[in-house]
C-alpha cells in the first residue's frame, strides 16, 4: 500500500434502500464488495451505472456516499419499467460455472424471454428459469393480463402491442439489448404476446438490431378451440365467486362464437387472429415445439400444421411430443428430458449463430 494511503472499512448495504424493484437493488448491492471492474461487467456497461459515471472505488467520506447512492438509483431505474410492466428479470448465480457447451467452447449465454400462459403465476415460471439460469442466461419472465388474453383479443383490440414494446424496452433498461435472444413461449397467452414481439421486431427501427437465435414453444399454438379455451379461462377463473366466474365465462363463449367462429370471415380483415398471422410471419430462426397429444386445452393437428407451415418458409424446426403429459405440465411429468431438450436447442441455436 501506497505511503500515506488510508484505509477504510467497505461499506455495508443495510443503508441501501429496498427501491422499487428489490432484486435489482440488492444485487447491486452485493456487489458494493467487489471490484469497479466486475460491477460494470455484471450490469453491462463498463464504469457507468443507469448512466451515473462511478469511477474509482475509493471506500469512504463523500466517494463512498456518492456510490452508494449510484448503486442505488441505478438499481431503481433499471427495475422501474420492470415493476411498472410486472416482469420479474433474473440474473445467473454470480459464479455459474455452466457458460461452457459441452465441448468446452466458451459461448455467450442469451437472455432468455418467458412468456407465461393465461393466469400463470411467476412462481410457476421460476421452476422453469431455473433451467437457463443454471446455464448462465439472464432470465425475464413475464404473464400478460388474462383480461387482455381473452377478451380484448377476441375484440380485436390490440392491447398487447403495448405490453410487447415495453417488455423489449426493459432489455435496454437492464442493459443486455446486445446478448443473443432465446424466447421460450407457454399456450396461447405466451403466443399473442410472441405474435405482436415478432412484429416489432421486423417493423419497429429501434428493435432490428436485437439478435433473436430461436423460439421453444410449450403447449402452442391452438387455434379457434372453444372447449379448449372454456377449460382454459375456467381454470384462470378457479378462484373466483362461481356466479362471477361462470358470467364471465358465458360472456366469453358467446364473443368467441359470434367474432371469431360466425363472423370471421369478416373479422379476420379487421383484426387477424394470433394463428393466422403467424402461420406465414418472417422470422427464420430455429424453433422448439413441445407438445403432447394429451393436452386437453390445445388440438395436436394445430400445433402440426403450424410445424408444416413454418418448414415450408425453410425455418429450422424440432418437435417433441411427450405423448402422456396434459397442457403446460411437460416439465413436471418429465423433469429431466423437459430440460435436456431445451438446453440442447439453446447450445444449438447459438452455435449456429456463431458460426455465421
Amino acid at each position: 500500500m501506497p505511503f500515506g494511503q488510508r484505509t477504510a472499512k467497505r461499506p455495508t448495504t443495510a443503508s441501501l434502500p429496498a427501491g422499487p424493484n428489490g432484486a435489482s437493488v440488492a444485487r447491486a448491492a452485493k456487489l458494493l464488495r467487489r471490484p469497479a471492474v466486475e460491477l460494470s461487467r455484471v450490469l453491462g456497461h463498463p464504469s457507468c451505472l443507469g448512466g451515473q459515471k462511478v469511477g474509482h472505488f475509493r471506500w469512504g467520506g463523500k466517494r463512498r456516499k456518492k456510490t452508494e447512492a449510484a448503486v442505488a438509483n441505478a438499481g431503481a431505474a433499471m427495475g422501474r419499467r420492470a415493476r411498472e410492466l410486472g416482469c420479474v428479470v433474473e440474473f445467473p448465480p454470480e459464479r455459474s460455472a455452466e457458460t461452457f457447451s459441452e465441448k468446452g467452447d466458451k459461448i455467450n449465454p442469451p437472455v432468455v424471454i418467458m412468456l407465461g400462459w393465461a393466469g400463470c403465476k411467476d412462481r410457476y415460471l421460476e421452476k422453469y428459469s431455473a433451467i437457463y439460469l443454471q446455464k448462465g442466461c439472464v432470465v425475464i419472465r413475464y404473464t400478460a393480463p388474462w383480461r387482455l388474453v381473452f377478451f380484448s383479443e377476441s375484440l380485436g383490440i390490440k392491447s398487447m402491442r403495448t405490453l410487447a414494446t415495453k417488455l423489449l424496452e426493459v432489455l435496454f433498461d437492464y442493459k443486455v439489448e446486445t446478448k443473443p435472444l432465446l424466447f421460450h413461449v407457454f399456450s396461447n397467452g405466451g403466443f399473442m404476446l410472441y405474435r405482436y414481439i415478432v412484429e416489432l421486431l421486423h417493423t419497429q427501427q429501434q428493435f432490428q438490431h436485437l439478435r433473436v437465435v430461436g423460439t421453444v414453444f410449450d403447449s402452442a399454438p391452438g387455434r379457434r378451440n372453444l372447449k379448449g379455451a372454456v377449460r382454459a379461462f375456467s381454470v384462470v377463473l378457479a378462484s373466483y365467486n362461481v356466479c362471477i366466474k361462470y358470467f364471465l365465462l358465458l360472456s366469453f363463449a358467446v364473443l368467441v362464437v359470434t367474432l371469431r367462429i360466425v363472423l370471421y370471415p369478416v373479422t379476420r380483415f379487421i383484426h387477424e387472429s394470433h394463428y393466422e398471422a403467424m402461420l406465414n410471419q418472417p422470422s427464420k430462426w430455429p424453433e422448439l415445439y413441445l407438445y403432447s397429444k394429451a393436452d386437453s386445452v390445445i388440438l395436436t393437428r394445430d400445433i402440426e400444421d403450424m410445424v408444416q407451415a413454418r418448414r415450408q418458409h425453410q425455418v429450422l424446426i424440432k418437435t417433441v411430443d411427450f405423448l402422456h403429459s396434459d397442457h403446460v405440465s411437460h416439465l413436471r411429468a418429465y423433469p429431466t428430458s423437459y430440460a435436456t431438450h431445451c438446453i440442447s436447442f439453446m447450445y444449438s441455436c447459438i452455435e449456429s449463430t456463431s458460426s455465421h
